[in-house]
């Protein structure tokens, strides 16, 4: 073997080995990669209004709730449509890291986000692709 081909090897190697499950998720990583992929995918809504269209329509496939919303009233009204329809909960503690990690905000040159919009509840209905952290989530958090 000469030095280009196993420069090709190592390369397959690697590309193969990204798809393997990581060890270290755990449950906010896990949720931070899914909901990008979702959101990448158009997989994702964000709001009150659109997260319980998708709910009551039993198109949701992981509803996610922020803990310090401000109005009792919309995580009641989340938390008993989920029970209802049998779709998975996760609750996250802070409504501006869920408006965040759901892509309501702007990225700085230094990757930074800025002006970003808080979010009191996010609904996936669209995984994408399938990756670890949707297998983490999955065997680990929402069949409990």
């Amino acid at each position: 073997m000469d030095v280009e081909e196993e420069e090709i090897v190592a390369e397959v190697a690697v590309e193969e080995a990204s798809n393997e499950p990581v060890e270290g998720w755990n449950e906010i990583s896990a949720l931070k990669d899914v909901m990008k992929r979702a959101l990448m995918h158009d997989g994702l809504v964000r709001g009150i209004r659109e997260c319980t269209k998708y709910l009551d329509k039993r198109r949701a496939q992981l509803c996610i709730l922020a803990d310090n919303c401000s109005e009792p009233a919309y995580k009641k009204l989340v938390a008993a449509l989920c029970t209802e329809h049998g779709v998975p909960i996760m609750t996250v503690e802070d409504q501006m890291e869920l408006g965040e990690w759901a892509g309501l905000c702007k990225i700085d040159a230094e990757g930074n986000a800025t002006k970003v919009v808080k979010a009191s509840c996010c609904v996936i209905h669209n995984w994408g692709e399938d990756s670890p952290a949707r297998q983490h989530l999955l065997e680990n958090h929402l069949n409990q």
